[in-house]
C-alpha cells in the first residue's frame, strides 16, 4: 500500500482522503475493539489518544506526520530487513556519559585551571597550622 498521500500538501484531494480512510481501516483492523488510538496528526504527534473519528478529522485539518510511514504505533510490524537496519544503526551510536562531556567542555574553556583532586601530589597537601598561627 502506497503511503505517498502522507506528503500530499492538498489535504482535500481524493488521494489524501482515501489515504486517511485506509489508515483508519488499518488502525481499526489492528486495534480491534479500541475506542481511542494515538493520533498521528502533526499537532498530536502520536502523543495524544483520540477517538478514531477524531483522528480522521485531525488528519484532514492538521495533516499526518510526514515521517510516519511505518505505522508501528498502530499495529504495523517491522519486517526483518528494516528491523535489522534499525538495530545496526542504533549500535553505531557511542554511549557517552554526559558528565564526561561537561568536563571536556570545561577543560577546553579553562585548560590551565584543571586539577585532579583524586591524585594529590605531596606538595599539593595543605600544611597544617595551629590556631595561634592562624589568628
Amino acid at each position: 500500500m502506497s503511503r505517498r498521500w502522507i506528503q500530499n500538501p492538498n489535504r482535500c484531494s481524493d488521494k489524501y482522503l482515501d489515504g486517511i480512510e485506509d489508515f483508519i481501516e488499518f488502525a481499526r483492523r489492528h486495534n480491534p475493539g479500541a475506542t481511542r488510538i494515538r493520533c498521528p496528526c502533526r499537532r498530536c504527534n502520536n502523543m495524544l489518544w483520540e477517538t478514531i473519528e477524531n483522528v480522521g478529522f485531525h488528519l484532514v485539518r492538521n495533516g499526518m506526520i510526514e515521517t510516519y510511514s511505518i505505522w508501528n504505533l498502530h499495529g504495523e510490524q517491522l519486517d526483518h530487513a528494516s528491523s535489522s537496519n534499525a538495530t545496526r544503526m542504533n549500535s553505531v551510536e557511542p554511549i557517552v556519559d554526559p558528565n564526561d562531556q561537561v568536563m571536556d567542555i570545561i577543560q577546553d574553556a579553562f585548560p590551565f585551571a584543571s586539577t585532579n583532586i583524586n591524585h594529590e601530589r605531596e606538595d599539593d597537601v595543605p600544611t597544617p597550622i595551629d590556631s595561634a598561627e592562624f589568628e
